[in-house]
């Protein structure tokens, strides 16, 4: 199924890159295609009609875009962003005690020294 609207999803591009180089050129970028020359419907009706053809299939791009993200969402599983991770709780709510007494973080923090341990190399000379 999917390779299917991705097939038809692609069909819609290029006819829309082609329905889109077709318009006339109103800016008169350095007066390209500003030349009156015969086309095979006038001016006025060829607008009309490669308007209304630019907004149906920007319209259908738009649908197949959705429904591709929507079917590429199906076969997603979920992964843990933590590599080799813990498994999940098996009790919502309980969350497992990061340190092995059962204290959790704060009693860690709170058994750390006050000041870090003096460097074992050569001092740098401070300023005062």
């Amino acid at each position: 199924m999917q390779h299917v609207i991705i097939v038809i999803h692609l069909m819609l591009v290029l006819s829309l890159i082609g329905v889109v180089l077709l318009q006339r050129s109103e800016g008169g970028g350095l007066g390209i295609g500003s030349s009156g020359g015969g086309g095979f419907m006038s001016n006025r009706g060829t607008a009309n009609v490669l308007t209304r053809a630019t907004a149906i299939l920007a319209g259908l791009f738009f649908v197949t875009s959705l429904v591709l993200s929507i079917l590429a969402g199906f076969n997603r599983a979920p992964t843990s962003i933590v590599p080799g991770g813990q498994s999940a709780p098996t009790v919502p709510g309980s969350v497992p005690p990061l340190g092995g007494d059962g204290g959790g973080l704060l009693k860690q923090l709170q058994g750390a020294p006050a000041t870090p341990p003096a460097p074992s190399g050569p001092q740098v000379p401070q300023s005062k």
